[in-house]
């Protein structure tokens, strides 16, 4: 069975998009930390980060790494932190949360909620910037 992540990836499941290549896809987090809460995947369903080959997590690095630049250009925040969790979902993936102090990365605190049209404004604001 394909994951939440793969059915994105695919269209069968809306999303948020901030950016997408042949071999990856970023999109808003629809249970955010911070405004612009951005997921990084590989388009290729590979459970667990550390198992991806690594040429293609280096690309995926520079991925993130992009849209990273293009959060900070949009998001008001000292710098974008960088989370790799891997339990929730079986789809590789890295959480980029704008930051303006270390207590804005902690996945215990309350998620922000916006309104879909609020997600669309965010992820069309970063988009324009990569």
């Amino acid at each position: 069975m394909a994951s939440i992540f793969t059915k994105i990836v695919n269209k069968e499941i809306p999303s948020y998009k901030i950016a997408e290549n042949d071999k990856f896809y970023a999109f808003l987090d629809i249970f955010p930390l911070a405004k612009g809460h951005t997921l990084v995947i590989p388009k290729e369903e590979v459970d667990y980060l550390f198992d991806i080959d690594d040429t293609v997590l280096a690309e995926m690095m520079v991925f993130a790494k992009k849209v990273a630049k293009a959060l900070e250009q949009t998001i008001d925040c000292k710098r974008v932190g960088v989370a790799v969790l891997g339990l929730e979902v079986p789809h590789a993936h890295i959480h980029l949360v704008p930051l303006n102090s270390e207590a804005d990365i902690n996945f215990s605190n309350p998620k922000k909620t916006f309104t879909p049209e609020e997600f669309e404004e965010i992820a069309e604001r970063i988009s324009q910037k990569i």
